[in-house]
């Protein structure tokens, strides 16, 4: 089982990959939507995709994942 589909097992949605500065502008926007955000190493061989750019700094990216933040019950 991948980690992608580990995640989405666990309620996580993918959304995008990205490099700063978009990656934080991306993780700000979600989060002021009230989402939780996950990222993840970005994995060039288990990406889709054209991602031939990608390939060359894969350190350098994350892919961000969300879901709706947890309700507590008071």
């Amino acid at each position: 089982m991948t980690r992608d589909e580990v995640l989405t097992r666990e309620g996580w949605t993918k959304q995008v990959t990205y490099d700063e500065p978009r990656l934080s502008e991306l993780v700000e926007m979600y989060e002021e939507l009230d989402l939780e955000v996950h990222l993840e190493p970005f994995h060039p061989d288990e990406a889709s995709g054209c991602v031939e750019c990608m390939k060359a700094s894969p350190e350098k990216f994350k892919t961000i994942y969300t879901k709706k933040r947890s309700q507590t019950v008071q």
